[in-house]
């Protein structure tokens, strides 16, 4: 099992760890609904050290990536991140991902920790373009440091104006006295906030300074049991749950990063597939009777035909009912439409809702 270069501090603070993609990680310390209202209502910190970051340099990154990946890059500027999905030859998703614009020829492409070994194997399988890959998921930290408080909680640790920096934009600059940090506006929750990137050698020093800086605005540490009931609150995909290489990026809700004239691979069978329409669609429900969806749950019909399968499921903290999202038949994919969720043995009412839940 590999560790992150914080793996003691989480110990140490009295962290619950579980194995998670590969990865000894905290899942709570005080309590998941703690977690989830202090990203909600202050500011929360999480160790994501466990994700993957590949670099992409030459005068062909921006063709490289065009080829691999769904989105349109070529729209991005210096300074700028962009949301990706990356299709396999059959339309599926090999991975969700996020890319950095660092240069004019280079990119930094932070994937899934459950991904990153075949991720690597898919970008060098697919450079034909000459560019220069390099992998240093095993170098780098991060934090995500996420909720309203959050810029003003951690701007005495920098010279960058935190608030000068746009929704899916990033600043390199010193943080916490250390030099060439990557701030970026992004995160997995919907309450605002920064993820920094920095390295291993860092990471100690780095979470004390940021736990100390947002003391006076009620920072806690963050498990990714909180981390995984915002992301649904806000009706974000999780890969291995709601996304995979079976699951297109248009039934899963992703056609906004999915342009279709770019040439990537798959392009056409995804044209195709938009043309004669989707069987699935990936959608939001909440729970109209009591009951707590979860992952695999079937998705049944008034007449207990099945029509689908819950991807993710929870109790949002924020709504006090179950939410979830799942695969159903494009005939029960309408919002407002009842369907039924298998709990246990019984039939339990919901609706499809659109989404973000909060």
């Amino acid at each position: 099992m590999k560790i992150t270069a914080l793996n003691q501090k989480h110990k140490d603070l009295g962290a619950k760890m579980v194995p998670f993609a590969g990865y000894e990680m905290p899942v709570q310390y005080a309590g998941v609904n703690q977690e989830h209202f202090v990203v909600r209502e202050k500011v929360g910190v999480f160790d994501v050290s466990h994700m993957g970051q590949f670099f992409v340099k030459g005068e062909k990154a921006t063709d490289f990536l065009q080829y691999i990946l769904t989105n349109d890059v070529t729209k991005v500027a210096v300074g700028q991140a962009q949301y990706n999905a990356m299709p396999n030859e059959k339309g599926g998703i090999v991975d969700d991902l996020i890319i950095y614009k660092m240069e004019e020829d280079e990119f930094m492409v932070v994937v899934n920790a459950s991904n990153i070994d075949k991720d690597w194997e898919w970008f060098n399988k697919h450079n034909t373009f000459g560019v220069e890959l390099s992998n240093k998921s095993g170098d780098m930290s991060l934090l995500a440091i996420q909720g309203p408080k959050a810029i003003e909680a951690m701007q005495s640790l920098t010279d960058v104006n935190l608030a000068d920096i746009p929704f899916y934009h990033f600043a390199v600059g010193t943080f916490a006295g250390f030099e060439n940090v990557i701030i970026s506006a992004t995160g997995y929750t919907g309450s605002g906030g920064f993820e920094i990137y920095f390295t291993n050698e860092q990471a100690n020093e780095m979470w004390d300074k940021v736990i100390e800086a947002g003391k006076d605005f009620g920072i806690e540490p963050c498990g990714l049991a909180a981390r995984d009931t915002l992301r649904l609150e806000k009706g974000y995909c999780l890969y291995g749950n709601d996304i995979n290489d079976e699951t297109t990026p248009l039934e899963a809700g992703l056609g906004w990063v999915t342009k279709l004239d770019t040439g990537f691979i798959s392009s056409e069978i995804l044209k195709a597939q938009k043309e004669a329409g989707v069987e699935k669609k990936l959608v939001g429900f909440k729970m109209i009777e009591r009951g707590i969806p979860r992952h695999d749950y079937k998705v049944v019909d008034d007449a207990a035909n099945t029509i689908g399968i819950v991807t993710s499921g929870t109790q949002s903290p924020m709504l006090k009912q179950g939410i979830g999202l799942a695969y159903v038949h494009v005939d029960f994919a309408k919002v407002g439409t009842t369907i039924r969720i298998q709990i246990r043995d019984k039939n339990i009412l919901a609706e499809v809702v659109k989404t973000p839940f909060v």
